[in-house]
């Protein structure tokens, strides 16, 4: 006969087995005036749900072991500056999340990809609504339990009408989030 907690422990999921990841992330953005062609600042709010699906067991040793993992985002930016406007849309990034610093409850990763966004900002430079953005940044979760842990993540966002109307400023921005994460 199993007992109670032996059943339990084989039921845990872990960043290391878990195959899905549900995590919403809130934070603030800003664009970097002189950083490439931008030259409006705009300040967002943001608020992503992310969907993440591993697609690799852990692979490496030592401090790089970790697992791919693909990111589906719905990232809704709420422009608070110059004007209140908003910006949605979707992205698909790739991520490798290192496990090797598992004992320490930590779990940092890596992410890059990019997407298609609808842009209501009233700005006359970006000439268009429908723009893309890719973006690439880092995090680090820490595990609360098995489980669930809370993220912070850093970004480099571009958003720009990839030439298809004119003019065509990017607004290149930095974004703070902060989130918590469930893995299934």
């Amino acid at each position: 006969m199993v007992s109670a907690t032996a059943a339990q422990a084989e039921d845990t999921t872990s960043v290391s087995t878990a195959s899905r990841e549900y995590t919403l992330l809130a934070g603030y953005g800003i664009t970097i005036r002189g950083f490439g062609a931008t030259r409006t600042q705009v300040q967002t709010v943001d608020a992503i749900g992310r969907f993440g699906y591993f697609l690799s067991d852990e692979v490496g040793k030592g401090w790089y072991r970790g697992r791919h993992e693909l990111f589906v985002e719905l990232p809704l930016h709420l422009a608070v500056d110059p004007r209140t406007r908003v910006m949605t849309g979707g992205y698909l990034l790739g991520s490798w999340k290192f496990t090797g610093l598992k004992e320490r409850l930590l779990y940092p990763y890596v992410f890059a990809g990019g997407g298609v966004l609808y842009v209501d900002l009233g700005l006359p430079t970006m000439g268009s609504r429908l723009d893309f953005s890719y973006q690439g940044g880092a995090g680090i979760q820490y595990l609360l339990r098995d489980d669930l842990a809370i993220t912070a993540e850093c970004r480099y966002h571009h958003i720009s009408n990839a030439g298809t109307a004119s003019p065509n400023e990017p607004l290149n921005s930095i974004k703070i989030l902060f989130g918590i994460s469930l893995f299934r």
